[in-house]
């Protein structure tokens, strides 16, 4: 399969019109919807629904996906190559809301003072989403919250512990105390983490009242559940620094106590040839906060 054809087949789903994607490519329609008919024929399967407006069959959302990850692949490979004697280039990073990536920030501002030609790409998901992520080649680091099989990758653990507790509103009873306990929660409607090796680490927490407590809803990330806390519906059982973007107004985080923390690690894939920027900023975070 050629890359052209890849090519040309975001373009069509970028504009889901032949013409115009034939106009952007400048390629005559005829000639761009023998491409795509190629396409079709080489994959045996139809990647468009014709109309006045076109839609992805399910094979071509398929197609979709992976195509856009190897774009974004080729682009990494182009940049790593470019202008080799100078640093630049991106450094792509996952992570979650987590405190850690303050210091993680430091040292990235600190860095592009030294190099700034080097850009960094943020990607905010869970710790699974993101191993996801750096075993396809599409980030180079992850910033991965524990417990998590970090068995495929080099690691340094982060110096900050991940603080637990409530997110709510703050007319919430428990908004008055300075920490909340496993008690207080026993009859507030909770959401939380739907990674089993977190969920494992609070039912430890909390012990033979885990049975006992009302779970209305889980998540992959915090921000898809702040709406329900600000409705009153239900607390997030969260880590602090996960938080910190929607504390203010009418939501405040309260810890838990006894305290309940966990570490994280900045993680990437071993045997990673690491070029020019990843590499440099590697160096630099191993001498800058790992060096302290």
């Amino acid at each position: 399969m050629e890359l052209r054809l890849l090519q040309y087949f975001l373009a069509v789903c970028r504009e889901e019109n032949m013409t115009r994607a034939a106009d952007m490519l400048h390629l005559t329609q005829p000639t761009l919807s023998r491409q795509i008919a190629q396409l079709e024929e080489e994959l045996g399967a139809p990647l468009f629904i014709r109309g006045r407006h076109l839609a992805l069959t399910e094979a071509g959302m398929k197609l979709r996906r992976r195509a856009e990850e190897i774009m974004q692949l080729m682009d990494k490979i182009e940049i790593e190559f470019k202008e080799q004697e100078e640093v630049a280039g991106v450094v792509s990073i996952g992570a979650g809301g987590l405190s850690s990536f303050r210091s993680l920030s430091e040292l990235m501002h600190g860095f592009q003072k030294l190099y700034p030609r080097v850009q960094f790409d943020f990607y905010t998901n869970n710790a699974e989403f993101v191993k996801e992520r750096l075993d396809r080649g599409l980030l180079d680091f992850g910033l991965l919250l524990e417990p998590v099989d970090i068995s495929k990758y080099n690691y340094i653990r982060m110096k900050e512990k991940e603080r637990w507790g409530l997110l709510m509103r703050t007319d919430h009873p428990l908004a008055a105390k300075a920490s909340v306990t496993r008690e207080d929660l026993r009859s507030v409607p909770l959401m939380t983490s739907n990674r089993l090796a977190i969920r494992q680490e609070i039912s430890h927490w909390f012990g033979d009242m885990m049975d006992e407590l009302n779970i209305v809803a889980t998540h992959n990330i915090i921000t898809n559940v702040v709406d329900v806390v600000d409705i009153g519906a239900a607390c997030a059982f969260t880590v602090e620094g996960a938080v910190s973007l929607f504390e203010g107004g009418r939501l405040t985080f309260r810890p838990v106590s006894p305290a309940l923390e966990m570490n994280t690690v900045l993680a990437w894939k071993k045997f990673n040839p690491f070029f020019n920027a990843a590499g440099k900023f590697l160096e630099y975070f191993k001498t800058m906060y790992v060096g302290k």
